[in-house]
């Protein structure tokens, strides 16, 4: 037996049902792609669409590599995403930023990270959620280059025998900012080389009672499709695990999914801050009866990155935009620089319950901005710039503000409801959609974000106020 047919014939072992035929060129694909020396620090592109399988298909070729003794390393985009990889595939997994980057000597100040050096020969490295990879140069200048995605194929290829597998969903919402998601787009990716280039389109036969999967279906065969977007025809009638509700009832439904999933495993998606924001308010006044504006069991999400608060913490290198933390404590509040802050300790869930104090500001749980504005940012940096008026250097004066633990307070916001590419990355049981669709037509972007929002959930979509266009009557 060749080693070709070995790895094919273990890899349909391990998926455990009948692979579908996109399965089988998959598995014929990997097996050649981990065997042959050709295919050295090649990349290859797995596009997986909802319920065809792509979860089972990578947690059976991880379990071969155990068996097979051979090097690899699992990868993420976000601290969510790689808690839910590990989670099926049984093996530890890093977010891209632990693994390839580290961060600079305090000299150069905090929050800069270089590329780090690739000790790793002769590895497989696996990254999911590859649509989340971003490919433009932005706020992420503090990484490397700033391109996420080249630093990642330079980390990659920084030895022999490497070889990189980009896995995602291209029906889903690219990265902020960027039109489409080039991590998963294989003409972007032919700069780097020849690609190998799989597409999981077949839903598997378990997926068949799933309203969830055959609606997600539906509507990425209108993104996929050349002709122009419309409203799709979702059926809930022969399905459980789809509903469609009124504002009114949705109290009613969110504390039912509270008392029998949790509110950790209950989520409301949103288009903008300010319903997420409503949204959050009504939930904590109305269902959790929290007047407060924060409180000890609060789940909040960090809204810009913070570098700060770290020290002796292995777990995380920096504090990501997009990450959950559950309140442990408020030691105290205080007012300075026109801002609240208050001394939190925070337990970050998808960081091994990772505890850390830090400051934090309450000024933005209410704005309608994604985090402190321009202005806002400005003001406290210039604030803050005052009280080390002391030191004359005006280089030192600015390194100065940017370790200071005011300047640098995690900006903070309720989580119980988010945006959708906030939610990116992550799985619920129980997730509730509000309809932001009240013109007179859709995009293929709307019907991406759609898709995107109705496949964060495992048990049950709620829609919120859909309105009859989007129903089989």
């Amino acid at each position: 037996m060749t080693i070709h047919s070995y790895l094919f014939d273990n890899l349909v072992k391990g998926l455990g049902f009948d692979p579908t035929s996109c399965q089988l060129s998959l598995f014929d694909s990997l097996s050649s792609f981990i065997s042959d020396s050709d295919f050295e620090n090649r990349i290859m592109l797995v596009n997986g669409y909802a319920g065809t399988g792509k979860t089972s298909a990578i947690s059976s070729l991880v379990q071969l590599l155990k068996q097979f003794d051979k090097n690899f390393i699992l990868m993420a985009p976000t601290g969510r995403a790689a808690k839910v990889l590990s989670g099926y595939s049984g093996c530890r997994t890093y977010t891209i930023h632990k693994q390839i980057y580290r961060q600079k000597s305090l000299k150069d100040g905090i929050g800069h990270f270089t590329l780090d050096i690739n000790k790793n020969k002769d590895t497989l490295f696996i990254v999911d959620e590859a649509s989340l990879i971003s490919s433009g140069i932005n706020d992420s200048a503090l990484f490397g280059s700033g391109n996420l995605l080249d630093d990642l194929v330079s980390y990659v290829r920084m030895n022999s025998g490497n070889r990189l597998i980009l896995v995602g969903d291209s029906a889903q919402l690219p990265p902020v900012g960027e039109e489409i998601s080039n991590a998963l787009n294989v003409d972007f990716l032919k700069k780097y080389g020849e690609i190998n280039y799989v597409v999981l389109k077949s839903v598997v036969r378990q997926a068949g009672d799933s309203g969830i999967l055959h609606n997600a279906t539906l509507i990425r065969n209108i993104i996929e499709s050349q002709s122009e977007a419309k409203f799709p025809k979702l059926e809930l009638k022969k399905f459980t695990d789809i509903e469609r509700i009124t504002g009114g009832d949705l109290i009613e439904k969110l504390q039912t999914s509270y008392d029998k999933s949790s509110s950790d495993e209950t989520l409301v998606l949103c288009r903008s801050n300010k319903k997420a924001n409503r949204y959050n308010q009504g939930i904590r006044s109305k269902i959790m009866y929290r007047d407060e504006r924060i409180t000890r069991g609060d789940k909040l999400m960090i809204v810009k990155n913070c570098y700060q608060f770290l020290e002796n913490i292995d777990e995380i290198d920096f504090i990501a935009n997009g990450d959950v933390a559950e309140l442990v404590k408020i030691s105290g509040y205080e007012e300075r620089y026109g801002l609240n802050f208050a001394r939190a300790t925070l337990r970050f869930p998808d960081y091994n319950n990772v505890e850390i104090e830090a400051r934090v500001i309450l000024d933005t749980l209410e704005s309608e901005s994604a985090s402190l504005n321009s202005e806002q940012q400005r003001a406290l940096f210039n604030s803050v710039m005052e009280d080390y008026s002391h030191i004359k250097l005006k280089r030192k004066r600015i390194a100065a503000v940017r370790e200071d633990i005011y300047y640098n307070a995690l900006q903070i916001k309720h989580a119980n409801a988010i945006t959708c590419h906030k939610s990116q990355g992550g799985q619920w049981k129980n997730v509730f959609i509000d309809n932001p669709f009240w013109k007179d037509e859709i995009s293929k972007d709307d019907l991406k974000w759609l898709y995107t929002a109705i496949t964060r959930a495992t048990d049950k979509v709620y829609f919120v106020n859909f309105d009859d266009r989007f129903f089989v009557k």
